[in-house]
């Protein structure tokens, strides 16, 4: 490849600015909708969504939880898209996440889960688009024009709009301060370097990316984007559901990345991470507790959520990088489309 910048890495550095044009353009709907769950009080969330924009929902997912202490759930998109089967919501709140907004499962769930009673927030790259008007709300993530095939700055615009609506809902001005300060947070993330870990993993063959909490999505994201972009297999897991059976393959110079917040979770990882390095395996933990892990940099964005979030960052560089160092095209995944038409 020439010297020239990869649209995916174009859109990488794009985030800090789709972030503030969100925060700003976005800001009534994000308000309102906050002001509708608010109001609502729902007993239970549940989210609909696939791919990167799963990941996000996954994200919510805890920062809900623990913000709130209301209980979220992932419904299969092919409840309603294939089974047709039906849902009893009444009361409850639905937040659905899509960068096209057009996926035909993804809209019949929508669209069912409205139907049977629940406020469905959609938040959307694309609007008017199918999915938004199936919604009872529909928030535009002002990603803008995404043209890499792998996701990335609407994947983080999306998690940066469901946080900006919980601190809404929640009322809570911490938050609110930190989604506030995220552009600037995300330009100084965007200059930290992990390229340490492109050597090591260039010729690996499988690798483990662990999380917790809120982390354990951005791990997610982390394997599926090493899949997409490098066709490097990775798996995602919980660092305590690590060692409940997959902590058998990890053997000396087995590649682990784990990801860890400024949040109670923070030495829970480390410990495991020092664990599985005195197994011999190169880990690399985005903290400094854990004994025999190579650190890797990050940036304290002073809140627990979007400390976790600001990791996807520096990860999205290093892995273009990887892809390159592979002999891959980023922009152009074997077998993968933008927009991927489900039933």
């Amino acid at each position: 490849m020439t010297n020239m910048l990869t649209l995916m890495r174009q859109e990488i550095n794009e985030i800090p600015a789709a972030t503030a044009r969100l925060i700003e353009g976005s800001g009534e709907a994000i308000r309102e909708a906050g002001r509708a769950l608010r109001e609502l009080d729902p007993p239970v969330v549940v989210t609909i969504a696939r791919g990167s924009s799963d990941h996000a929902a996954h994200f919510l997912k805890y920062a809900i939880e623990l913000q709130l202490g209301i209980p979220v759930a992932s419904l299969g998109p092919s409840l309603a898209s294939i089974y047709e089967a039906p849902l009893r919501l009444s009361g409850a709140a639905a937040i659905g996440i899509s960068q096209s907004g057009k996926s035909p499962d993804i809209v019949a769930l929508t669209k069912a889960v409205r139907d049977a009673g629940a406020l469905t927030l959609a938040l959307v790259n694309t609007l008017p688009s199918p999915m938004g008007d199936a919604a009872s709300m529909a928030i535009d993530i002002q990603a803008g024009p995404e043209k890499a095939v792998a996701a990335t700055k609407s994947f983080v615009n999306s998690a940066v709009a469901g946080l900006a609506i919980i601190a809404e809902w929640s009322d809570d001005p911490a938050l609110r301060a930190a989604l506030a300060r995220l552009p600037r947070d995300f330009e100084a993330a965007l200059k930290l370097d992990w390229s340490v870990l492109v050597d090591k993993f260039r010729d690996a063959g499988s690798i483990y990316v662990l999380g917790r909490g809120p982390t354990l999505a951005i791990a997610a994201e982390a394997a599926l984007k090493c899949k997409e972009t490098s066709e490097l297999h990775a798996e995602a897991y919980s660092s305590a559901e690590v060692l409940h059976g997959p902590v058998s393959l990890v053997a000396p110079a087995f590649p682990v990345i784990a990801f860890a917040a400024r949040d109670r979770a923070e030495g829970a990882i480390a410990d495991i991470a020092a664990g599985l390095s005195a197994k011999g395996a190169d880990i690399y933990i985005t903290s400094g507790k854990a004994s025999g892990s190579v650190p890797l940099p990050f940036v304290d964005t002073g809140h627990p959520l979007t400390d976790a979030l600001a990791l996807i960052l520096p990860y999205y560089g290093f892995v273009e990088q990887l892809s390159r160092a592979r002999g891959f095209n980023p922009d152009a995944p074997a077998a993968l489309n933008k927009v991927t038409q489900t039933k």
